[in-house]
């Protein structure tokens, strides 16, 4: 029998894979924007448009299944959504046009939008609090690697086999990860733990981190002290962690949907270049969400508060995207460019793993899936709203409307970045929680 270490480390390999998948489901669209223009003959607008369709039960899917998943085992509300998610790309494999394009990518999104959280609620479930930070860091560096990985392979699949293939291949994927998570999954010995540093078993003696009154059959949390989810969407922190978040989600969905095209139309790179710099600013992302990680569990171990570790750090890094956002349509064209677009779009990731660490903390465990739940579902509006509205930018503007884009993302993380900074406390906020 593998030790609890060991199978940690497992989980939380499969879902880091996991959220590879989920990621490059949402940028075949991306990647493929041109030929599917083309092909089904839409504008700008409408394409946004399409894309958008992605993240319309989103937020709505990710609140619900964060408060189901207080009440579920995790382990099989992930298998359901690689299912789900599988099942609705069948149609748009096969072919058809807007319509099933449109169905398609709802359908894709209800299933996808609780991914991020469960993901992590179930990944944090197998370490204590100080050592969060790099398996944390790790899923959000899933969806780096996803788009690293989905960008060229997708490309030659698209360019080879046509568009409809790519997504036959993110079906397929999704598949297969769904069959082995069955035998292989599960959550760990700090799900339900009142305290984040004390595991608490199962009845059974397993370490599944599940805590069950006996003659039920669902996840039952501390019964002393039950917070009220208004009280922890009111904290100070909830409030920065999902502000500083929306930034960050902002530009993912601004990153997958429109900057291919950004840097192809926008900016004059050819196809080679503009796939290179994509390439460039998802691994500067990558290694920064890494860093931020390695940093702040630093941090952490020497004594310094979260509000420093976490929120300052991770302020700093929006603050310094905010500012190359808001230099970047008036840089000249070269060397400034690449650097500050590759800044810009490279540093804010971290936030995402920040966000959810910091709420983590917050939250009591039984109430950890719903906080988490309802800050994705608030965040990823961010990516329903800025794929259209790019669109119709460009569609109004031509090329400027990309200019006007980076503007309103620069602004955006200005805002996050103060709000990181002057807000997140969790170990303030935890301590009036529990009084």
């Amino acid at each position: 029998m593998r030790s609890p270490r060991h199978r940690a480390w497992v989980v939380t390999a499969l879902l880091v894979v996991f959220m590879m998948i989920n990621f490059a489901d949402k940028s075949v669209l991306g990647l493929a924007a041109d030929p599917i223009r083309k092909d089904l003959g839409l504008s700008s607008s409408a394409f946004g448009l399409a894309s958008s369709a992605f993240f319309l039960l989103f937020s709505i899917c990710g609140a619900a299944v964060g408060l189901l998943a207080d009440r579920v085992r995790p382990k099989w509300l992930l298998l359901a959504m690689a299912a789900l998610w599988s099942v609705a790309q069948a149609p748009l494999a096969m072919g058809g046009g807007l319509a099933v394009l449109i169905t398609s990518r709802v359908l894709l999104g209800a299933a996808e939008g609780p991914a991020f959280p469960v993901a992590q609620q179930t990944t944090l479930s197998w370490f204590p609090n100080h050592r969060r930070n790099l398996p944390g860091a790790l899923i959000v560096l899933g969806i780096t690697l996803g788009v690293l990985i989905a960008a060229p392979v997708l490309t030659w699949v698209i360019h080879h086999h046509g568009w409809r293939s790519a997504v036959t291949v993110v079906a397929l994927a999704g598949t297969v990860w769904a069959l082995l998570w069955i035998p292989l999954g599960g959550e760990g010995p700090y799900a339900a733990a009142s305290d984040d540093d004390s595991p608490a078993t199962a009845d059974s003696g397993e370490a599944t981190g599940t805590a069950t009154v006996k003659g039920a059959g669902t996840r039952m949390g501390p019964a002393a002290h039950r917070t009220p989810y208004r009280r922890i969407l009111a904290t100070r922190t909830w409030i920065g962690a999902t502000i500083a978040y929306f930034g960050t989600y902002w530009v993912i969905a601004f990153g997958l949907v429109w900057l291919p095209s950004y840097l192809h139309d926008g900016l004059g790179y050819s196809s080679a270049a503009s796939a290179r710099l994509l390439m460039l600013v998802w691994g500067l992302s990558g290694v920064v969400v890494l860093g931020q990680a390695g940093v702040a569990g630093w941090l952490l171990r020497s004594g310094i508060t979260s509000r420093r570790a976490r929120g300052g750090v991770g302020g700093i890094l929006l603050l310094i995207g905010a500012a190359a956002c808001l230099a970047l349509p008036s840089a000249p064209a070269g060397a400034a460019t690449v650097a500050l677009l590759v800044i810009g779009f490279g540093l804010t990731g971290a936030m995402g793993s920040i966000a959810v660490t910091t709420v983590a903390e917050l939250a009591p465990a039984h109430r950890r899936g719903g906080a988490l739940g309802l800050m994705n579902a608030v965040v990823t509006t961010a990516g329903l709203i800025a794929p259209t509205l790019i669109g119709s930018l460009v569609d109004t503007q031509g090329a400027a409307g990309y200019q006007h884009a980076v503007l309103i993302t620069g602004a955006l993380l200005l805002i996050g970045g103060t709000a990181a900074i002057t807000l997140i406390d969790p170990s303030r906020d935890a301590r009036l929680l529990s009084a």
